[in-house]
């Protein structure tokens, strides 16, 4: 039997993305039910004290709305089951909070978040709490010598109360007065407080700054200061790490403030802050300073629903010192925004300016439209490209200076032009008493060179040179006399003298470290600084000048973000001191767009985005704290926050789709087998749409789609497929087809669409229809009417869409575009054009209408379709193939007990009903299951891995490997481990051992080439290896890893034999020789080294590898020696 093309219907037809086995409507209901309430029974004492409290907070506040708690339905069975197998299981806040003794139970999750919408982000905009501050808070912990702002109020408030408070103000607009006071509320209370900075070098500032005034401690990864004392400040990673060991400290914390939490974007960083937030217990409140952004109640709405307690947002967009942006161009200041306002005049005067100055030097108008510093971009690429090739740097230790090369003439001019221009601005600046002035650069060479270019300025008084000379002899007296004649410590004093600083990663700590102590006293006038200034150091200026709005982001040139110029530009103006704060950007030959001036200064700056990622260190600690699954960090990452947000809404409607009633088919053929039969007609459906598609796209079709060829019309509607006939083909003025369709739908009575007198205009007699000889017809006019012996205008007398009716059928004239073909049918009619479409004959229409309802009298809703392969030809591989699974399909249908049916469309209906609701319960399951998190395949991916290299076994219990890499914080872990358990380091000698090591925390990627032992060489060649391994090992397991970036990124070579000498026990003046790193990022990778030393050995006593680890201290003793250990200033003072 001959199958042709059903078209009953358009099913929307859906694709299961995974396979999911059918359950009962019980077990559908059990994994309904979320994770914390299965402990329901467990912990029903503790939720009636809670509430209870909650009962007694809302009676006294007033302002908390009643949620409606709606608790689901759990089988009595599985309640028991689950509260049997935890019932002596407590979570990791019991761990870190509660007594030994007294401990409660606490989850802390989302307990009762089902059924209920809780806003955790308190914002109030009223200033009631300012108004009646010392009212409300009469006895304050700690006084402050100034009247405090709204915000700061607002806080210290919240603060007195024990409330949670996220604090969002600009630069400089004094968030550390919110610190201060946690601090001496944790004094007073005889708690403790902990204070995390994303920079070490704001944690010793801070801890200099805090110490006359409270009991302070610092920790950082290099210093562990009085870690008894009760106000402790540490880096964000230093806690991470407390709290995965548990660490007894924890349970005393009644505040933890983190600072800069705008470092939650840092890609690389930024984990940590999510991690730490998480993991903290419930008891410790929390305090967060940030700078201005967006979306600061969602990110605190976050923090609020992770811990399950309200976070107070206050802050203030308001500047402390008002800022006035201006350009610098040809010698001039255009001042182009000012309180937060754009002003184009001051461009177009710049642009003015520019246009007089082309013109005089017979150019051809302004440079305009490109971003401002794309000269400094060009200066910041020829920086960066030499670098490997040159000791340029004037700071570096070979203090060899410019070297010149095949341009040399041109960099000289160029350094010429840039000298001259910084004169300028410095002497205008100086003029309009502007100083001291903060100068960013966006490239370390750039803040060398342009300090060296201005040789022949003195900025400072006999009194300050004085001050100056004494505090850099007190300061570098702790070095010995070698380190003292350090070229860069001396060039650098030479600048320091004249009141011109610079200050970037390529400097000595202990040099960074004067220059700042000395322009926060004020004797630094100019300072060359690259973006790390404003981030770590609280050292305002009355202004901030910009080299450029483009910067290298370690991939790629791109324009500042306004995030990025609000942080800089508000080191601008000093509280106190200046009453506007001046933002100045330079301009050399080219102006900016203003769209990009206007961008970066009054644009908004980056929201607070999460950058959660698995690493293989984090899941060996959560495996290790069975307490807090992985599927739970990631569940209560800021990355799922909003999928989380609706998690109680999805619980609720997968109840209630579990609870409508099912519906049965009532076959009357015994077993039904309707279900079977919609999957084949919906893959069926599937496959007629691939072909039809292909169709008509096919040359071959064209031929075929001539007047009077019947057709199927996709239905906009989705309800029906329509028939109609091709009435005019595409010509050069209408490129659609013209087609007639009938409309079952359609009322028999219907009003003309055009609205015109056309259709009164038809023929009062019926027209005969005849064929002409076959002699005399054309491909397109094998039938044709008598009217076309009158030749037609080739006009339309009608307007489109064209509606009416005829024998009792509706039928609609319209063009259609070749992709609204469902398909062609083989028959063709009779076709009067001219009556249809010039004459608007009613009994031409009704002809029409009545040939294609004859086409479905034999029972079929449309006539056979042609046949792709053998009418049209169809000869792709694919399609073919397609074509013939549809046809085998068709053929399975014919043979299913439903196909000819007379409840056939009835029961397809019920089984599309049916499937439409198994598909909505399942999408609703998994979207409530740990299979829907985002990081679910890379956490799957990185468990197989582990397992692979033994860290876990198959039961996920963590090894020796695994409590190896757990130690593993300063470099890539798994390298780490199996470079240990490889037994690599065994045959190299302490210094060999610790060069080698350097790999893992150097990071700067373009280095000059070391020059290594043979036995150095082998061992690199090796541990490269070990690494690439690895990255196939992790590829082949589905993660998105290259195995040669894997191994370059985590493993660079480039201060091997530096370090090497340097545990020999070669002068630090010495190895500075030997690379062209700045020595600023040798002395900061030597310290890292100590810290991974301490954790090899720590690795070693782990494994009984006594051997390495008398190796290990034998190492980090030979590199902890001189300069590269000097003390810091902020710590030991001055």
């Amino acid at each position: 039997m001959e199958w042709t093309l059903p078209y009953p219907y358009s099913w929307t037809v859906y694709e299961d993305t995974k396979s999911i086995k059918s359950l009962s409507v019980e077990k559908l209901r059990g994994l309904s039910v979320q994770f914390d309430d299965l402990f329901k029974k467990a912990w029903e004492a503790d939720v009636v004290e809670e509430q209870e409290e909650d009962a007694t907070k809302e009676q006294e506040d007033g302002n908390l709305s009643e949620a409606e708690t709606v608790t689901l339905e759990i089988e009595a069975g599985t309640a028991e089951e689950f509260s049997q197998a935890h019932d002596n299981e407590i979570s990791l806040d019991d761990i870190l909070s509660a007594d030994s003794v007294e401990s409660k139970l606490h989850l802390d999750g989302f307990r009762n978040e089902v059924g209920q919408q809780k806003a955790w982000a308190m914002h109030e905009a009223s200033g009631r709490i300012a108004e009646r501050f010392y009212e409300l808070v009469p006895d304050m912990a700690l006084e402050f010598p100034f009247e405090l702002d709204s915000f700061q109020k607002e806080a210290i408030y919240y603060l007195e109360k024990g409330e949670s408070v996220f604090v969002a103000a600009h630069t400089s607009a004094g968030k550390t007065v919110v610190a201060e006071y946690a601090f001496a509320l944790a004094s007073k209370h005889c708690t403790r407080a902990v204070y995390t900075a994303p920079i070490k070098t704001i944690s010793n500032q801070k801890y200099r700054d805090f110490c006359g005034k409270f009991d302070v401690g610092l920790l950082t990864g290099d210093v562990s200061l009085r870690p008894e004392a009760s106000c402790l400040i540490m880096t964000t990673e230093i806690l991470r790490s407390m709290l995965y060991r548990g660490a007894d400290i924890i349970r005393d914390i009644e505040w933890v403030i983190f600072d800069e939490v705008h470092y939650v974007n840092d890609v690389e960083r930024g984990v940590v802050w999510e991690e730490v937030i998480i993991m903290l217990p419930r008891h410790i409140n929390i305090i967060l300073l940030s700078a201005t952004v967006p979306n600061t109640v969602e990110f605190a709405d976050w923090i609020g629903r992770t811990k399950q307690k309200e976070i107070r947002v206050t802050g203030t967009t308001k500047r402390p010192v008002p800022l006035e942006h201006c350009l610098f161009y040809s010698g001039e200041l255009y001042k182009i925004c000012e309180n937060e306002t754009f002003l184009p005049q001051g461009l177009k005067a710049a642009k003015d300016v520019s246009k007089k100055k082309n013109l005089t030097a017979g150019g051809s108008g302004p440079k305009t439209g490109t971003s401002a510093g794309r000269d400094n971009a060009r200066v910041q690429k020829r920086d960066n490209t030499s670098r490997g090739k040159q000791h340029g740097n004037n700071f570096s230790g070979t203090g060899r200076g410019y070297q010149n090369n095949g341009n040399g003439q041109n960099n000289w001019e160029l350094r010429r032009a840039d000298a001259s221009m910084w004169l300028m601005l410095i002497n205008k600046l100086s003029k309009k008493s502007l100083l001291p002035v903060v100068i960013f650069c966006f490239s370390k060479n750039r803040c060398d060179r342009s300090a060296d270019s201005m040789t022949g300025t003195d900025l400072t008084s006999s009194s300050e040179k004085s001050e100056i000379r004494v505090f850099c002899d007190k300061a570098f007296s702790r070095l010995k006399g070698s380190d003292r004649n350090l070229p860069q410590v001396v060039r650098v004093q030479d600048l320091l003298r004249r009141g011109i600083g610079v200050h970037h990663a390529g400097l000595l700590p202990i040099v960074k470290e004067v220059v700042e102590m000395l322009f926060c006293r004020g004797v630094i006038k100019v300072l060359f600084s690259t973006e790390t200034f404003a981030m770590g150091v609280n050292a305002p200026a009355r202004t901030v000048v910009f080299d450029g709005l483009r910067k290298f982001d370690g991939k790629e040139f791109r324009q500042l973000l306004p995030g990025e110029y609000t942080q800089m530009a508000g080191r601008a103006g000093r509280r106190g001191l200046d009453k506007i704060g001046t933002v100045i950007l330079m301009c050399r030959d080219e102006l900016p767009k203003e769209s990009d001036l206007e961008h970066v200064t009054v644009g908004s700056a980056t929201r607070l985005e999460s950058q959660f990622r698995l690493t293989y260190i984090m899941i060996l600690h959560l495996l290790r704290v069975e307490e807090l699954k992985v599927e739970d960090m990631l569940k209560r990452s800021f990355a799922e926050f909003h999928a989380q947000k609706k998690l109680p809404e999805m619980q609720q409607l997968l109840k209630l789709k579990l609870n409508q009633p099912t519906k049965a088919i009532e076959c009357i053929k015994g077993e039904p087998t309707i279900e079977e039969y919609y999957d084949l007609y919906t893959e069926a459906e599937t496959y007629s749409n691939q072909i039809s598609e292909a169709i008509m796209q096919s040359p071959n079709t064209q031929q075929f789609l001539t007047t009077g060829r019947v057709v199927v019309v996709k239905s906009e509607s989705a309800q029906d497929h329509l028939l109609g006939v091709v009435v005019k083909t595409p010509s050069q003025t209408n490129k659609l087809y013209i087609v007639l369709v009938i409309k079952p739908d359609m009322p028999s009575s219907v009003e003309n669409a055009s609205g015109g007198g056309s259709q009164n205009q038809s023929n009062a007699f019926d027209q005969g229809y005849f064929v002409m000889p076959k002699s005399r017809r054309g491909i397109g006019d094998e039938y044709i009417t008598s009217v076309s012996a009158r030749k037609g205008r080739g006009v339309i007398n009608i307007k489109l869409p064209y509606l009416g009716s005829a024998s009792g059928m509706g039928y609609e004239v319209r063009e259609v575009d070749s992709k609204e073909f469902l398909c062609i049918c083989s028959s063709k009619i009779k076709i009067d054009q001219v009556g249809l479409l010039e004459d608007v004959s009613n009994s031409v229409y009704a002809k029409t209408v009545q040939l294609l309802l004859e086409l479905k009298s034999d029972g079929n809703k449309y006539p056979p379709a042609l046949d792709p392969v053998k009418d049209l030809k169809l000869r792709d591989v694919i399609l073919v193939q397609t074509y013939h699974k549809w046809t085998k399909l068709l053929e399975k249908m014919s043979q299913n007990p439903c196909h000819g049916c007379i409840k056939l469309e009835e029961h397809l209906k019920l089984a599309k009903e049916m499937k439409k609701h198994k598909e909505e319960v399942h999408a609703l399951q998994f979207q409530i299951s740990d299979d829907a998190l985002q990081q679910m395949p890379d956490f799957q991916g990185r468990i197989d891995v582990l397992k692979e290299i033994g860290c876990i076994d198959e039961d996920l219990v963590v090894q020796m490997k695994g409590r190896v890499a757990c130690e593993m914080n300063s470099g890539e872990e798994l390298i780490c481990t199996e470079c240990l358990f490889e037994n690599q380091l065994d045959d190299l000698e302490p210094e060999e051992a610790v060069a080698l090591m350097s790999a893992f925390v150097f990071q700067q990627k373009n280095t000059s080439d070391p020059s290594l032992t043979p036995t150095l060489a082998k061992a690199r060649q090796r541990l490269y290896n070990t690494a690439i391994r690895l990255g196939k090992l992790q590829a082949d397991f589905h993660l998105p890893i290259n195995p040669e970036e894997y191994a370059q990124e985590n493993l660079k070579f480039g201060l091997v034999e530096v370090v090497y000498e340097w545990a020999k026990g070669t002068p630090f003046a010495d190895i500075c020789e030997l690379t062209d790193v700045p020595e600023g990022l040798i002395v900061r990778t030597i310290v890292r080294l100590d810290e991974t030393c301490r954790e090899f050995k720590n690795s070693a006593a782990i494994m009984g590898n006594s051997a390495l680890c008398k190796k290990m201290e034998i190492a980090s003793n030979a590199i902890k020696r001189d300069i590269v250990f000097a003390a810091s200033l902020y710590i030991t003072g001055v």
